[in-house]
């Protein structure tokens, strides 16, 4: 099959790295990081880019395949001319995980999970003690240094919510560098670290075509995609 694999950025080693173990064609296009924060942007760049994988004629794609879980209601409504493949999962962590029941399981007894992996990191998004310098310092460049520590006590109330920094491991080359600024993310914020073994095989059978009902939800021509919290599937289509 030639499929057009439509990914968040932060996900990228571990798409390419299943993208060429697979037997599919398999065209990445990767997507900005941080869309899910904004859904209704996160749909229209999705589809944009999956209306552009429609239009190729003289070698048309199998199926357009999503790397995302709902995200924040993201992909809802999204609809395509050829099959889409979505696993079903709240976020991009299923995908690290390797199944939703994982995400769940590791959830449920670790209230106030936040998770790292080697393309949040990259991403300079995370929580961290650099990147709450960083903002300091353009705050202080703006305002005074009293109402630039007042805004970052205020702005960055939202983390006392978390307690555990979990970097998640597929074995990649430059982990320990990973878990390691994982860990000294953890001890900046007063959070426990922990480790979580990576999985591929979900990412994989995505780009395999190896897809069972129970993992992934193909979307036919002419539906679109619909939040299905009702169920063990998440998703659903219409």
């Amino acid at each position: 099959m030639r499929l057009k694999f439509i990914v968040c950025k932060v996900l990228q080693r571990e798409a390419y790295l299943c993208a060429a173990r697979s037997r599919n064609v398999v065209d990445i296009v990767l997507m900005p990081q941080g869309l899910h924060n904004e859904p209704d942007r996160l749909r229209s760049e999705v589809q944009d880019a999956m209306d552009n994988t429609c239009d190729v004629q003289d070698r048309p794609y199998d199926a357009a395949i999503l790397g995302y879980g709902l995200c924040s209601n993201g992909i809802v409504g999204l609809s395509a001319k050829i099959p889409i493949v979505v696993p079903r999962g709240h976020d991009c962590i299923t995908l690290l995980l390797g199944s939703k029941e994982k995400y769940q399981e590791y959830f449920d007894s670790h209230r106030g999970v936040y998770w790292y992996s080697p393309g949040w990191i990259e991403s300079q998004t995370q929580p961290s003690k650099d990147r709450f310098e960083r903002l300091l310092k353009e705050y202080e460049a703006k305002y005074s240094a009293d109402n630039a520590r007042y805004l970052m006590e205020t702005e960055q109330g939202w983390m006392k919510e978390y307690s555990w920094a979990a970097y998640v491991d597929w074995g990649l080359i430059g982990g320990e560098d990973y878990k390691q600024y994982t860990r000294d993310c953890a001890e900046f914020l007063h959070w426990s670290y922990d480790e979580m073994q990576g999985d591929p095989s979900l990412m994989q059978r995505l780009v395999d075509g190896d897809w069972n009902e129970a993992e992934f939800l193909t979307v036919k021509p002419g539906e679109k995609i619909i939040e299905d919290l009702t169920n063990p599937g998440i998703i659903g289509a219409e």
